[in-house]
């Protein structure tokens, strides 16, 4: 991991390139926030992306945020799972994070309802995970399973759905990747009009393809490598 001087360097630049892309598209810089994504990290890295005003903190497993947040001196900012979760983990994910971007299946919707009521708690907030690429290597459900999703969710007790989540095609042809990230901001203007829902949250873009996500409408871009280095 990098030092604490080269993470606030790697901060700056990144903030330009956000600024930048924003321009391009005539996008209020404030409308896309930051995540800063410390899978594999030590703790120290966290306390530095809340110190220097990064309030999100994004992590993969779910294991690690839960070693690793009890660790937090002082502020700790809102730590959320962004990689793929088992049924088994879900409690534990309930009572480590703050938000769930990767609710991808039933089964975990209905998990996650049922241990929010016995844990006491309501309107937690996911997001849908979606394979708008269909990649068999990714997690996440097909464009033509959120519907069923959506409505599980808005008849759940204790779930609220804040938008959705996708992961960019792993791939140099730009034209794909950012087809892939129209079609998820496509679909959640659908799912908007058609369920009459405010879905604000477009979690999309990271270290390598944040442009044309913020481009294509991205709100939150997930970032660790830009900022920490190489794991």
């Amino acid at each position: 991991m990098n030092s604490e001087k080269q993470f606030l360097e790697n901060l700056a630049h990144l903030r330009e390139r956000i600024k930048s892309a924003c321009d391009r598209c005539h996008r209020p810089v404030d409308e896309v926030e930051l995540m800063a994504v410390t899978k594999t990290h030590p703790v120290q890295a966290a306390r530095w992306a809340v110190a220097a005003g990064l309030e999100r903190i994004g992590e993969n497993r779910v294991q690690e945020a839960a070693q690793k947040r009890p660790q937090m001196a002082g502020p700790a900012g809102l730590w959320e799972l962004i990689g793929p979760l088992q049924s088994n983990k879900a409690r534990l994910a309930l009572e480590t994070v703050d938000r769930i971007q990767t609710v991808d299946r039933l089964k975990l919707v209905r998990v996650l309802d049922r241990l929010c009521g016995e844990l006491g708690r309501d309107a937690f907030p996911v997001l849908l995970q979606v394979n708008v690429g269909e990649d068999p290597a990714k997690h996440g459900c097909r464009a033509d399973e959120a519907d069923r999703l959506v409505d599980a969710i808005r008849h759940s007790g204790h779930l609220k759905l804040e938008g959705l989540m996708t992961i960019g095609e792993l791939t140099d042809d730009e034209k794909r990747i950012r087809a892939t990230f129209a079609r998820l901001r496509n679909l959640r203007d659908r799912l908007e009009h058609e369920w009459e829902i405010p879905l604000p949250v477009l979690s999309m873009g990271m270290t390598d393809d944040l442009e044309l996500a913020i481009e294509e409408g991205s709100t939150l871009i997930r970032v660790g490598t830009a900022l920490f280095g190489s794991r």
